[in-house]
């Protein structure tokens, strides 16, 4: 065995500092880190939602939750509102976490499509107790102790400044000996005998040398596309929009504790609450409106006064070719880009780094580790990437060219199967531990309007009645547990409130 000795993180931001701080973290001095930045060089920085499974990656490297909310300016997410998606005028929510709870054998949307067929369902949002906090602009966290009511089930996430969290990560991987270095990266020299990467020089002239390199480079892929030609899979067919323009806003009175996404005539709008201010961004497609047009679109649907110049951002949907290639793992842009519709970006960082500790190899970098690791990043972007198009897909927008082209394009088998087996009696399953749960799966179709034509045949087992009281003391329930929650503004008040930040000006 010839052991590692060295790994460098080329780029910062948050993947280069999401890998430092959960390497120093985990590999506790037994390998020098170093992370190679340059000030002059900027990052993205518009990531500011996440999904649940940010807080495990918080977990593991000992932050207290409170504590890095104030830091990173943060306040609390129970899912997505998606506004105009499925038809203008119409919105959903996808909330994490549990929809009601089953009753035998089967799921509770089962029994909800039945009470449909009769003309008796009630909302499908008052089954979920994220739904419905989210609704109401309540705020609480779950309680352990509480395993019988729907206060112990509730998921959270977080909305925060992604550039305040590299900053706060960078702090906790330095302060654990990961030497950062200041400076670009000009070139990268390969070894001649296999291609493997030997080294980087510096714009001084420096040249660092490293068993296992990290690309955190962004879109740029300075190593494992540059350097290495790994190439590129291009989705952009299946998932159109290919730019961004971003901008912060004052924070308005509306301080909700989910995101919102509101589709456009040729893309769509989010909307991430902070502490200190609101960050929004329009994501579009070039080939059915121009920059400009985008972003005035998005300035004439803030909710509070612009604080800054737009920033403009291109992309291609997809992934690279191979994310780990000879001793080169790309993590973040520099792996590959699926639009944050779902806010997957930080996730996709998350979970890359954990798979690369999990498999981390020795000196020899056999491929057999290799291909695992590539296996099943390509299987978690291939599912994230079916449920995002998902989103496009299921519509009856017929207002624009862009929806007209998304109602009719063709979709990946893996999606088509899984559509096809929800519209027969309302089944989907999770597969290999994939990143969305049913529950996920089951609000979006539902909100895009993909209704089942049937339910299981199983719900015959319970009786009309007894499936309305079941469903109808699922409301009750959850509206008693509403009654006793704070807003979701005096929550972070009291439980995390952030030192105010000095504005931005605009130029």
């Amino acid at each position: 065995m010839q052991p590692l000795k060295k790994i460098l993180i080329a780029g910062g931001g948050s993947a280069g500092w999401m890998t430092a701080a959960l390497c120093s973290r985990l590999f506790q001095g037994l390998y020098e880190i170093v992370l190679v930045e340059s000030e002059e060089i900027g990052t993205v920085g518009v990531g500011e939602a996440t999904i649940p499974a940010i807080k495990k990656f918080n977990e593991l490297l000992g932050l207290e939750e409170d504590d890095f909310l104030r830091k990173t300016q943060g306040s609390f997410k129970l899912g997505i509102q998606f506004k105009n998606w499925w038809r203008q005028g119409e919105s959903y929510l996808h909330g994490f976490g549990v929809i009601g709870q089953d009753l035998g054998w089967l799921r509770c949307h089962q029994y909800w499509l039945r009470m449909r067929e009769l003309g008796r369902a009630g909302d499908f949002d008052n089954l979920s107790i994220n739904n419905a906090m989210a609704l109401s602009n309540k705020f609480m966290r779950a309680r352990p102790d509480m395993a019988e009511s729907p206060i112990g089930h509730i998921a959270h996430a977080f909305h925060f400044d992604a550039g305040l969290y590299a900053k706060h990560l960078s702090t906790f991987a330095q302060a654990r000996g990961v030497k950062r270095r200041e400076g670009k990266i000009v070139d990268v020299t390969l070894r001649a005998e296999d291609g493997f990467v030997q080294s980087v020089t510096m714009d001084d002239g420096e040249v660092l040398t490293a068993d296992l390199f990290v690309d955190c480079s962004g879109f740029r892929g300075l190593i494992i596309e540059q350097a290495l030609k790994t190439g590129y899979e291009d989705w952009t067919h299946w998932l159109p929009c290919d730019r961004a323009v971003a901008v912060p806003c004052d924070r308005s009175e509306h301080f909700t504790p989910y995101t919102r996404s509101t589709a456009h005539t040729a893309g769509w709008q989010w909307r991430i609450p902070l502490q200190h201010r609101t960050g929004n961004g329009h994501v579009y497609s070039s080939q059915y409106i121009d920059d400009d047009e985008a972003e005035r679109v998005l300035l004439a649907n803030l909710d509070g006064a612009q604080r800054a110049d737009p920033l403009r951002i291109r992309f291609k949907t997809g992934k690279r070719k191979k994310i780990w290639n000879k001793n080169c793992v790309a993590i973040g842009l520099a792996s590959g880009f699926l639009e944050p519709l779902e806010s997957t970006s930080l996730h996709l960082i998350q979970s890359a780094v954990i798979r690369m500790v999990r498999l981390l190899p020795d000196a020899g970098f056999d491929q057999a580790t290799i291909d695992e690791f590539n296996r099943q990043s390509d299987f978690e972007y291939e599912r994230i990437r079916d449920f995002i198009i998902l989103h496009y897909k299921a519509t009856e927008r017929d207002d624009s060219p862009f929806w007209r082209y998304c109602r009719d394009m063709e979709i990946p088998a893996t999606l088509q199967r899984k559509t096809d087996l929800f519209r027969a009696n309302g089944r989907v399953f999770r597969e290999d531990d994939e990143l969305f749960t049913e529950e996920s799966w089951i609000q979006v179709f539902l909100g895009q309007g993909v209704i089942p034509r049937a339910y299981d045949p199983l719900v015959r087992v319970k009786s009309d009645d007894e499936i309305a009281r079941f469903l109808g003391n699922i409301e009750t329930v959850i509206g008693k547990c509403l009654n006793v929650m704070p807003s979701h503004a005096e929550f972070v008040a009291q439980a995390c409130p952030a030192p105010p930040l000095a504005p931005v000006p605009t130029s």
